[in-house]
């Protein structure tokens, strides 16, 4: 006799609907501490100071990171980048791609946990809710109560460290844009550019919608990290999980009990790796793509295992592989591609930063495709545009090759100031028994007078009659 799978009629009744939308829990957080958490606040304290800190510095006169968007220039510690250099940009974006792989790989989704933006002003933000509204408990019970004068001031206090810290932020990232001392100087005075104050307000707005008021749905609906890191995931990549083979059966109990008599695992089913969860998870339901890695939860069971007298690591960073009981493979196939394409490109991108050329040269042929002059020769004409990428004056010598007797006239030799683009014309001209082909090839050479490493080549076609 076939078995048949029951079926149960679930269509909702005529006109009786059903809403799919779940309103979205608040979450509060309960305060913490342990080894991950000092070390994501030292992380996140250098990370602060990279990035309040940098804006500040002078390198030669002007800001030592500097994107002048106005002039296309990119002072970045003494060089200076212009919009032809934007393919290092392109590189480099690519290398923190692969990097980004690499770890994630290897430990999951440790930049989200301990450097990810997001997560830093996040941790910033709660801080915040804490030192003004109290800890956990207290925060539940103001958000419940009515609004008094008590609740608008803790309210209010909490709301404008949010938008001073997200005002400072938006300021210093306005300020590798704009001079940061002059950006200041003119808010002062009034004089600050419409756009200025509209980033600024932007930004401000930004820092203060993501960290204060979306949280947890930025990582969990709209970074696209949490969507493609499952593909890069396997069974050797280190994860938070907790250990339910050591932790199973849940249950509370007293501190001098023998819990194995009872039949009960090590978890007492406190739920302090639910409360300081920055996403609201229980990390006991297994790996979930609202993890962040953070290791929050890690810190909170590993204190109640201490106070328990129990080993720690019951939620821990460890492996699938371990977790089943197997040994975890370091060096995988995968982990060892992603190693070598980072090294191979990180040596590719820093021996192109090195001979990166400070001075560009383009040819520009004239229309006209040959001319004969006064003397019978055949003569091409050229515009040699020369942009000086060195942050100071420099005189080059300009040559040219590629055919036997050329000759060429022109300026042999010009000045170009720090930043400058000087288009030069110049003509090349040969006897017309000389010329190989109606179409050669022919070489500009441009040289610093007092620095060899300062060069650069450029190729253009020399036209002339048909040779038969």
């Amino acid at each position: 006799m076939s078995q048949q799978i029951p079926v149960k009629n679930v269509t909702p009744p005529a006109g009786e609907t059903i809403d799919l939308y779940a309103s979205r829990e608040k979450i509060h957080t309960r305060a913490f501490s342990g080894f991950y958490r000092n070390l994501r606040r030292a992380g996140g304290a250098l990370l602060f100071v990279l990035y309040f800190g940098t804006v500040w510095l002078n390198w030669d006169g002007h800001q030592a990171v500097w994107w002048n968007l106005p002039e296309r220039k990119f002072h970045i510690f003494g060089a200076t980048y212009w919009p032809q250099d934007f393919v290092l940009l392109s590189a480099l974006l690519i290398i923190a791609a692969f990097g980004l792989f690499f770890i994630t790989v290897f430990a999951g989704r440790v930049w989200c946990g301990y450097t990810c933006p997001q997560s830093v002003f996040t941790w910033i933000f709660m801080w915040a809710e804490k030192v003004t509204e109290g800890d956990r408990n207290q925060r539940m019970k103001l958000e419940k109560a009515p609004m008094s004068a008590n609740k608008f001031a803790r309210r209010f206090a909490k709301h404008s460290i949010w938008l001073g810290v997200s005002l400072v932020t938006a300021l210093t990232f306005v300020g590798y844009f704009a001079p940061i001392r002059e950006l200041l100087a003119e808010l002062v005075t009034f004089d600050a550019s419409g756009w200025a104050l509209f980033w600024i307000a932007f930004f401000t707005l930004a820092t203060y919608g993501n960290a204060g008021w979306l949280r947890e749905q930025v990582c969990i609906h709209m970074c696209p990290y949490a969507r493609f890191q499952s593909v890069m995931f396997d069974q050797d990549t280190l994860i938070v999980s907790y250990d339910p083979r050591r932790g199973e059966t849940r249950g509370p109990r007293k501190k001098t009990a023998d819990h194995k008599a009872q039949g009960l695992g090590d978890c007492i089913d406190c739920t302090l790796c639910v409360q300081v969860c920055p996403t609201g998870i229980d990390i006991r339901d297994g790996l979930q793509i609202e993890c962040i890695g953070c290791a929050a939860c890690i810190d909170a069971c590993d204190a109640v295992m201490d106070k328990m007298n129990y080993p720690r690591g019951l939620i821990s960073y460890t492996t699938e592989h371990n977790l089943s009981g197997q040994k975890t493979r370091l060096l995988r196939p995968r982990l060892i591609g992603y190693a070598i394409a980072l090294l191979a490109m990180l040596a590719v991108f820093a021996w192109a930063v090195s001979n990166r050329s400070l001075v560009e040269l383009d040819v520009l042929k004239d229309r006209v495709l040959y001319r004969e002059n006064e003397l019978g020769r055949i003569e091409n004409v050229y515009t040699l545009k020369i942009m000086n990428k060195a942050q100071q004056d420099v005189v080059y010598r300009i040559d040219a090759d590629g055919l036997d007797g050329l000759v060429y006239e022109g300026r042999r030799e010009v000045r170009a100031l720090a930043g400058e683009v000087l288009a030069i014309p110049v003509e090349l001209s040969i006897d017309a028994e000389k010329l190989p082909s109606s179409t050669n090839e022919v070489t500009f050479h441009i040289r610093a007078t007092d620095d060899d490493s300062i060069h650069n080549d450029a190729s253009s076609r020399f036209i002339g009659p048909s040779v038969r």
